[in-house]
């Protein structure tokens, strides 16, 4: 008789299983003083206005500096629906 083996780690599988169901999007804000923290490589768009139509403002968390996270800011192109 075989056994189907058993998980040996229940959590580490509800982790996997986690990571693979949060979609990798831009969170999205309408003033960039509402961004606290900001981690490396990170990315957030900011409507606030200050790109031509139909573009958007990205702030991306760039590199480690001394004082912090170094910021970088550009006008992408708005993809999708405005949603409010």
């Amino acid at each position: 008789m075989r056994q189907t083996p058993r998980i040996r780690h229940p959590l580490l599988g509800v982790l996997a299983l986690l990571a693979l169901a949060i979609p990798a999007v831009a969170e999205q804000v309408s003033r960039e003083q509402a961004i606290a923290a900001l981690r490396p490589a990170q990315r957030i768009l900011v409507d606030d206005g200050a790109c031509p139509a139909g573009h958007i403002k990205e702030v991306s968390g760039a590199k480690m500096t001394a004082a912090g996270i170094q910021r970088t800011q550009k006008c992408i192109p708005r993809i999708g629906v405005k949603r409010k």
